[in-house]
Parts: structure tokens; sequence; C-alpha cells
């Protein structure tokens, strides 16, 4: 085979040694080409032109990849090459993120399964466990990136506990404390009782679940009467420290103020006016639970209000309960609860009720809202410096709507609280005396110097460790070497852009503006490219539960039916859940799925990569990239056939039309290119060379190559040929950023033939330039030539599909209302409009000329003629016909029936009205062009009967 195995050439491309194979095997090249890449360290950043930078989102250790990161890992090696190949000093900094809690929970499952525990091992023995498990098993992810194609920095690779990140991460932590800008304190953070840790709120995944909706009589302290409160968590009404009511509410006026006895605890609390209260939800009152319910933490800090706090760590009910709930799971507390109630007469009424319920998206547990200690970073002080280097266009959103969803979040920010009762992390960088006091700094030792503390004075450091999301802000920089100034921080510092989902645009986004505005002086990079997320073909999100997920592995190696059913079922507890997704499967995937390379995969994303907000993953659309590639690699076969051997130096010979043209079309693609690139329309830019490849190059240039070289000029042979050679190289270099596997090889296969300097030190194609539209000139005269050109074959092409002719065989065709520049191209370029449109006899009529019965197409002015008598048979192409309209007319029928239909209008989706529409509109057109044929055929049999019956 070509360029692959073991006598294929060598990765400098010197030689071409073999044949390319007649079939293009993904396989056989992908990862073949990638050890090349990386053993020659081509992903360093090299050379003199402008710094340009990417920060890779730092994927979980304990990842593996999935179509969002495969999705955007894509987007991202697309800009990198491209910039690599148009000569700037580029870096794409990879490393990865220690993931605390899904890190600390793989290393505890297993040790669970050895029959151990955390806690029997002690902090620091867990600690090495979890380093042995990323040696071992953490790497996993980064193997799956190289098989995208990511072009990564793997010598500068990071991890963001290693010793210097954790420097960094420590610096960071002491200089916002010193400043007043990081606080312990009690607060009201999302809790998850299994993993007995606070979590953030992107941890936390709220949906729709079947529960109850209860109502409870609070009855006034001071004599007859009550007010009604609704509640979907009964047990916290143990620790409610008020019921409140709009103030404007008439009903609940003259009651403001009063006092109530909460129900079950012996205690008073007061009826107040908030104006958090939605006077028409319910009975217009409600409970405040300050302890456990964000909006009533809020609506207790206005009016001053207790804090009582019902649960422990692990969500049963503590002290400050009432002694008969004390030690109670919170779900068993809640039915004691309502048992209580119904025996005091105080349970109004219970109804079933649909509503969102918040869970841990590691551990399942229901999150519940919880007062306690936590270290906090004063968002509200940093956040204005983040505001305005958006404003004032340091930082530009693309696209700038983005902006806005940036804007609502910065403005309406909270104190980020970054502590996490975790033992992998980073351990915050503080110690405690006997005494309770607090102290910060980079070490004991620098607590002790800092703060005049003798060796007989005891501390104590603090176990907590940072939310990952912390040590995540300082990426941009603490990858560079921060907070030493070194010369890749010099260098690619501020990065270039970041290319990341909306969904963190919050939560990493503005955090890494924030600290790189405040730690480096300037911000942390120069864009934000913002995509969308990878959803299926409906556009429903991807889950397991859904069995609607795709590997991008599997995508590329191809999986077997029962192994794709299997994976998606592995890790599914419930037994009626798994066979759902097997149905489900079998019947979406009845062949498993086919291997369909990188490549394919990649184009897929880039075509997709629209500046919509999702992206509906389609996969008949990489079944048909899969099928661009193939052509790619049909058409450079062909090319290695033909021309067997590079140029002869100073064999130059004039250009044919479709030479001159090809390059033409090349000059405007090259221009498309480099517009849509610093737009970041990846759609656009896949589409232009689609188009180009696919249409101009394979389906015109090719064709008529062809033809050329089967002439007996041998001038324009030669001229073609080179022609060809070099839109191909040049072309290989356009697509190398999208489909870079493919591209490699086809180029190594060409590069003997096309004449390239030895000595330019071009041993691969990421060594050549990336080519622009100055390279090849503009030819309007021969575009123009070209389209009519193209207007007579496409017409006469039209026509025989729709008359059924057979592919090879000839038609007469008849041109009407020609002028001499028709007669002109003809006269030059007859040869090849013959053999590309396979006309058997051509006949110029004279535009008053008497024409047989026909079918018709226009080329500008020019009506041509195609005479179906003799041609086919015209009998049986009308019967076919009258078949085909019969069953579009009744297609038809039923469309306009439902599109009539109120009901369906009223309770259909609009895209799926929208869609039945444009089916109906698409069958009216095609019913149209059948009784225009149909008409055709009606007069050439009438003809053929009236000569029968003369003779």
């Amino acid at each position: 085979m070509g360029g692959t195995g073991p006598d294929a050439m060598s990765p400098t491309g010197d030689q071409h040694t073999s044949p390319m194979d007649k079939t293009y095997r993904p396989e056989r090249i992908e990862q073949h080409w990638y050890r090349q890449w990386e053993s020659r360290g081509l992903f360093s950043p090299r050379g003199d032109g402008a710094p340009y930078c990417i920060m890779i989102p730092p994927p979980n250790v304990t990842g593996t990849l999935h179509m969002g990161h495969a999705f955007q890992i894509t987007l991202m090696d697309c800009l990198i090459r491209h910039r690599r190949m148009s000569g700037d000093k580029t870096l794409w900094q990879v490393g990865s993120d220690h993931a605390g809690i899904a890190t600390q929970m793989v290393v505890e499952r297993q040790l669970e399964a050895g029959g151990q525990s955390r806690l029997e091992l002690g902090r620091d023995a867990f600690i090495n466990k979890v380093w042995e498990w990323k040696g071992q098993s953490g790497g996993m992810i980064t193997q799956q990136l190289r098989r995208l194609g990511a072009s990564l920095d793997w010598s500068r690779e990071r991890f963001t506990m290693d010793d210097d990140m954790s420097r960094a991460v420590c610096r960071a932590f002491v200089t916002l404390y010193d400043e007043g800008l990081i606080y312990r304190g009690k607060r009201l953070v999302n809790w998850d009782p299994v993993l007995k840790t606070a979590v953030s709120d992107l941890e936390v995944l709220s949906s729709e679940e079947d529960g109850h909706l209860w109502h409870i009589r609070y009855p006034y302290a001071d004599g007859d009467g009550h007010v009604i409160v609704a509640t979907t968590r009964p047990e916290t009404l143990l620790g409610d420290t008020a019921a409140a009511v709009h103030p404007d509410d008439e009903r609940y006026r003259d009651s403001i103020g009063r006092r109530l006895s909460l129900p079950l605890t012996g205690r008073v609390i007061p009826l107040i006016a908030d104006d958090y209260v939605d006077p028409e939800f319910g009975s217009g009152c409600v409970k405040i639970t300050p302890a456990h319910d964000f909006n009533d933490y809020e609506v207790g800090r206005r009016h001053d209000l207790p804090m009582i706090n019902l649960f422990n760590e692990d969500a049963t009910l503590g002290d400050r309960a009432p002694e008969p709930y004390r030690g109670l799971d919170r779900f068993e507390a809640r039915k004691r609860v309502l048992e209580d109630l119904r025996e005091q007469g105080l349970l109004e009424s219970e109804r079933e009720h649909r509503h969102a319920v918040p869970r841990g998206d590691r551990s399942q547990a229901v999150i519940e809202p919880y007062l306690t200690d936590q270290w906090f970073v004063n968002a509200t002080k940093l956040a204005p410096a983040a505001c305005e280097a958006v404003r004032d266009g340091r930082i530009r959103f693309v696209p700038k709507r983005w902006e806005k969803t940036y804007f609502d979040w910065m403005e309406n920010i909270q104190d980020w609280c970054i502590s996490r009762q975790l033992w992998w992390g980073h351990r915050i960088p503080a110690w405690y005396d006997d005494g309770g006091n607090l102290y910060v700094a980079d070490s004991e030792q620098a607590v002790r110097d800092k703060h005049h503390l003798g060796a007989d004075v005891a501390l104590t450091r603090e176990a907590d460790v940072l939310d990952t999301w912390f040590s995540s802000a300082l990426w941009p920089f603490s990858t560079l070497g921060w907070p030493s100034q070194t010369p890749e921080m010099k260098t690619f510092y501020p990065t270039s852009v970041l290319v990341t989902g909306f969904d963190i645009i919050f939560f990493w986004v503005a955090r890494m503006i924030m600290m790189g505005l405040k730690f480096t002086g300037d911000v942390p990079f120069r864009e934000v490219y913002v995509h969308g997320l990878v959803r299926d073909i409906e556009g429903q999100k991807m889950s397991k539960s859904k069995g609607n997920i795709l590997d991008p592995i599997d995508l590329i190696d191809g999986i077997a039916p029962n192994d794709l059913i299997a994976k998606r079922t592995a890790s599914l507890l419930q037994p009626a859940m798994a066979e759902r997704i097997e149905r489900h499967t079998r019947k979406d995937f009845p062949d498993g799925i086919a291997a369909y390379g990188t490549d394919a995969m990649r184009f897929t994303f880039t075509a997709l990569a629209s500046t919509g907000r999702d992206i509906k993953f389609d996969m008949q659309r990489i079944e048909g990239y899969r099928n661009f590639c193939n052509k790619l690699w049909n058409a450079a076969r062909f090319a290695t056939m033909i021309c067997p051997a590079a140029p002869a130096p100073g064999d130059a010979a004039t250009p044919t039309l479709a030479d001159r043209w090809i390059l033409s079309r090349l000059h405007t693609v090259l221009a498309q290119t480099a517009q849509w690139f610093g737009e970041y329309r990846f759609d656009l830019i896949a589409a232009a060379m689609h188009e180009f490849v696919w249409h101009d190059f394979c389906d015109w240039y090719l064709e008529i190559t062809k033809i050329v070289q089967n002439g007996e000029d041998d001038e324009a042979g030669r001229a073609n040929r080179a022609c060809l050679m070099d839109t191909l190289e040049t072309c290989l270099r356009m697509l190398h950023p999208v489909i870079p596997f493919i591209t490699e090889e086809i180029w190594q296969q060409i590069k003997p033939l096309t004449g390239r300097d030895a000595g330019s030190g071009e041993e691969g194609i990421q060594d050549c330039p990336y080519p622009l539209s100055g390279d090849v000139a503009r030819d309007t005269e021969a575009e123009r030539m070209m389209e009519r050109l193209q207007l007579f074959v496409s017409a006469i092409r039209q026509v025989r599909s729709e008359m059924n002719v057979p592919p090879g065989q000839p038609v007469p065709v008849l041109l009407q209302n020609w002028d001499d520049d028709d007669r002109a191209l003809f006269d030059g370029y007859g040869a090849w409009i013959t053999r590309l449109a396979k006309i058997g006899r051509l006949e110029w009529l004279a535009a008053d000329a008497e024409t047989p019965p026909a079918a018709i197409a226009l080329a500008r002015q020019v009506k041509i003629l195609i005479p179906a008598e003799g041609l086919i048979d015209v009998g049986a192409e009308a019967l076919r016909l009258k078949k085909e309209i019969a069953k579009a007319e009744k297609m038809l029928a039923g469309m306009q029936t439902r599109l009539a239909d109120k009901n369906f209008l009223d309770k259909a989706p609009a895209d799926v009205i929208e869609k039945q529409s444009l089916q109906a509109e698409n069958l009216k057109g095609q019913l149209d062009k059948y009784h225009k044929q149909l008409e055709v055929f009606s007069q050439t049999d009438g003809r053929t009967e009236q000569r029968d019956a003369a003779a």
C-alpha cells in the first residue's frame, strides 16, 4: 500500500515508492501519520511569525472522549493548523484537570472493591493511591485526543496538580486573601449529602420529577384562624423562622406582623411582608426556611431572621431539629412530619405535583441547600474590571450576542464558594492554632515566619481543598509559568482565542477573565469563540437514559451491533431502561456503526459548526463526508496515474480553458477560506471546500482532463497535467487543517510529481505554507466561458435524467435561438461538450424553424431540444410517468389534508408543520415536471401514430 506499511516511503516523502491503494482506508494511515508528526516535534512553537496561542479547556483526568470534546477539539485544531501553516508561531497548550470529586470517587470505588476505605487509609496514603491511579489509568483521554489528530504541544503537557501549577494556585490564593478578596464565612451552598461536600451549580443537574405538593395550616398564635402554606419539602418546616406574604396583598394586609404557631416545634414565628412572594401562587403565603432554600436565605438576610440548620452532613436531622425527629434521614423525617400533621389536623391537602429536583451529577443524590462554613472569593469586587474588558473591546465574543449572557451573569454575580470537603485537590494554604486563630501563607514555615510563631505553637492545616474551577481560572497563565515572568508568558500571553461552549461562560470564561486581569494586569485571551452543544439529529441532549449517545471512537473505528448495545447498557442498573435502549439501538443502528475514519468525522463537525446554538449530529452527514474523502482519494489516484513524473524544468505550455478556469476558481475559494477563518465560520469553510473539490475539481475539471489527455494535442496535455498536479497539491494544503490525515498521505504520494524544491525543507504538508488567494490569479474570462459551457452540459444532463435516458446512450440535440458566441463556444469546445453531455447528433436550427415534439431546457437564451422519438420507448416511459403522477398526487392529497386540519396545526411543532409544507411544495414542482414530460411523450406518440397510419 502507499505510504504506511512496512514498505512505505520514509516520512520525509523523498521518493514515490508505491502506487496509491485502490481503496481509501483511513485505519491504515491515521495513527501512522500522527506518530510521525509527534515524533518530529511538529506541534511545538517554531518560526519567527506572530505568536498565536490557544489553551485547551483541560479535560478531566477521569474523562473519556465524548462528542462535545471531539467537536471542540476539531475546531481548535483547524485554527491551529491553519495558523501554523500561515507562518505564525503557534502554541496549542495541552493539559488535564485533576477533577477533584470525580477522581476521588473513582479511587474510592476501587478501594471499596478491594475491601478498603479512604478513612481507613488516611489522607496521605489515599493521596498516594490517587497518584498511583493517575499514573496507570489517568491518561486515556490524552490518547483519544491523538486519535482526533489534535496537534497539541505534548512536550508542554500540564496537569493542574503538578508542582509548578500547585505553586501558582497557592500564590493566587494567598494574594487574594491578603487583599481581603478571599474570606471564610457561613453561607448557604449546594451540598451533596453522599459526597459530603459543597458542589458548584454546574455540578447540579435539575430535572422534572414526579412528587407531591402539600398544603399545611399554620395557626395564628394569638387567636383563631390560620394561614395555609404550600411546600414540596414538608420536613423543612421544622427549620422555618417566618412565613411571608406580599406587602400589597389585601388578604393579609391586617395580619402582617402577627405571630404564627409553627407546627410540631413549639416555636412561634412572625408573618412578614416581602416583595419576593408571588401573591398569585397558591394561597399567597409561603414558608421561609433561610438555612435550607436559596431564595429564603436572601429573605432571611433582609429581615434579620434566625438561620436554623436542621441537617447533619449526611442529610440526617441534627440537634437543632425537635427531639422526635433527630437522627432520621430527611426522607424518613418527611414521612414522620406528614403523619404528625395529619394526626393534628394541620395537613390541609395533598396532591401530585411535578417539579424540578436538583441532583448531584456524580452521586445522583438530591442536593440540599446547606448552611455551612466555607471559603469564598469576593467576586463582586473582581467583576467590574472583567465587564469593562469586554465593553472596551479588549475581549471580543464571537458571536457577539453572548456578551449579553456574560453581562447578565457578571452584573448579578454572587461570591464564589471555592472550598470543597475532599482530600484530592489543592489543599487550602491556611493553618489554625489551638485558639482558633487563622493564618494564611504559602507554607507552614511561611506562617511561622510571617507571624513570628515559635515551634512550640501547634498549627493544624485546613482540611478543605479548593474547587477545581479555582485552578482552572488560572489556566491561561499558570500553564505558561506564572508567577514567574517566563519567555512563554512574554510570548504567548494574552492568548489569542478561547474556544468554549456557552454553558461555561460564567463558570470558567468569566473567572479566567477576572483572575487574568487581577494577576497579570491583562486579559487572558483576545477573543472568545462560543460554539453550541452537540445534540442528536432530533435536537435532543445526548444521555445514557435516552440511549442516543454516540462515541467518537466508535464513529472512527466502527462497532458491531451487539458490541454497541453492550456498551450502551453496561452502566445502567435498571433492567427496563436497558431493554428500552437495546430496542432503540437495534432500530437506529441495526448494522452497528460503520468505520468512517477521523477525517470524515472532523469534516462533519466543521460543516455543522454554524453560529447557531445547537449542533444536530446527523449520521447521513458523516457518511457523506466519508464519501467526500473517498472522492478526493480517487481523484488523487487518477492524477498519479496520468502524471507519472514531475514536469521537466522550463517545460511550460499554454494552459487550456479548463486549466485557467480551475485556477481561477481556486483563487475564489482560497479568498473565501481566508475570510471565514477570520470570522470563525467553520461551516462556510467546509461548504466552500466541499463545493470546490467535489463539483469544480472532480465533477468538471477531472472529466475535462480525461478528454484532454485522450486527445492529440500534446502541448494541451502537458499544460493540463502540470495544472492538475499543481491544483491538487494546493487543494491538499487548503484542506489540511480540516482533514489532516488523508491530505498528508496524498501529499506524500504526489510530492515527487509536483516538482517542488527538494531543498525547501518541506518534509510534510505541515511544513508547507497555507495557500493564499494571491498565489493564483483570477481569470474572469475563463470563468465566463466555462460557465456557459457548464450551462449547456447541465441542461442536457437534466433533460436526459428527466427522460430516463440510459447514462451511456448518446442523445440528439437541437439548438435554437443561438447567437455567434454560442457557435464560437461549440467551435472551440464542442468536443468537450459532446463528450460531457453524451451528444450523438447536434443540429443548429433557425429561430423560426419547425421543431419536433421534444423535451426542452434553456441555457441562457438558447433553447435546447431533445426529441424523444427513437431515443426511448415512449409508450413505456409514458406509462411509468403516469404511475409516478398517480403516486405523487396521492401523497400530495394526504399532505394537503393534514395541512388543512386545524387540530394538526394547533398541536404539531412549528418545525414539523414547516417540513410538511415544504414537502408539499416540492411535490407540486415534481408533478409539474412530470406533466410536462408526459405532454412531450404524448406529442411524440401521436406523431408516430399519424406516420404509421399514413404508411
